[in-house]
């Protein structure tokens, strides 16, 4: 696996195993046990889907889920009173969200 998909814990493991050190050395240096730098080593073979970016290359446009919440009980119909009580805040904010995300949704097409 490419050392760009692994986690950290995973990276110093594996790079600690290359330098020669032994499970026990690198789990006494980890502050782990051996079971547990032993279980990190097999678990950082495995092959994992890639991850999307998170600069948004997801099919969400980059919005945070607020702003996905509140656009699609919008175009549902849904009032700004009705969504603000939903989500325990003014309608005030669920305005500013709308706008925020309407902004950040036409400045990712351009």
């Amino acid at each position: 696996m490419a050392a760009n998909q692994l986690r950290p814990i995973e990276r110093t493991v594996q790079r600690l195993r290359g330098e020669g050190q032994t499970t026990s050395e690198v789990a006494w240096r980890l502050r782990r046990s051996p079971g547990y730098v032993r279980r990190i080593e097999e678990l950082s073979r495995i092959e994992r889907p890639a991850q999307p970016s998170a600069a948004g290359a997801s099919d969400d446009g980059g919005l945070r889920p607020i702003e996905r919440c509140v656009l699609k009980s919008r175009q549902a119909g849904a009032g700004y009173a009705e969504i603000a009580a939903r989500l325990r805040r003014s309608p005030t904010y669920v305005i500013q969200v709308e706008r925020f995300a309407t902004m950040r949704t036409q400045m990712m097409r351009a």
